[in-house]
């Protein structure tokens, strides 16, 4: 799984132009499912995720995670995270996961969150979607599970 994580005062995510999910905040994560991830890559980022500190303390330091911050979070499906550029010019996805794949992990990662403590909105898995966002920093972290 591959994760690119932003710190936002705020983010929505609309579909045909209706705002589907919104936060201020917190976090907007764009996750990738491989096609080898499993249940084990989910819990290793949700746990990453959650207790990462990338949020200013009072002495102006990141030493505060989502958790401590009480902050949201918009996750985002982005296939496209896998993109494979090294032939031609046109990406190829085939190292995504499938949609029969990918939705449980997806739900899962979301979930998991939940579980946490953590207040998730969501886009819509394998939807057109538009998404808006003011980067708090700007703080830009991406990771990826196979690379513990």
């Amino acid at each position: 799984m591959r994760a690119v994580i932003q710190r936002v005062s705020k983010a929505s995510v609309s579909i045909d132009q209706q705002v589907v999910g919104e936060i201020h905040q917190g976090l907007l994560v764009l996750l990738g499912i491989h096609e080898t991830d499993t249940q084990a890559d989910v819990d290793y980022l949700v746990k990453k995720i959650a207790q990462m500190r990338i949020f200013e303390d009072e002495q102006g330091k990141m030493n505060l995670s989502i958790e401590d911050i009480k902050g949201q979070l918009l996750s985002i499906s982005q296939f496209t995270l896998f993109a494979d550029t090294r032939k031609g010019n046109r990406p190829s996805f085939i190292a995504a996961a499938r949609p029969e794949t990918a939705i449980p992990l997806y739900e899962a990662f979301n979930e998991g969150l939940r579980q946490r403590g953590i207040p998730v909105e969501t886009g819509q898995f394998g939807a057109d979607m538009d998404v808006s966002l003011i980067n708090d920093g700007p703080v830009t972290i991406i990771i990826d599970s196979q690379n513990k």
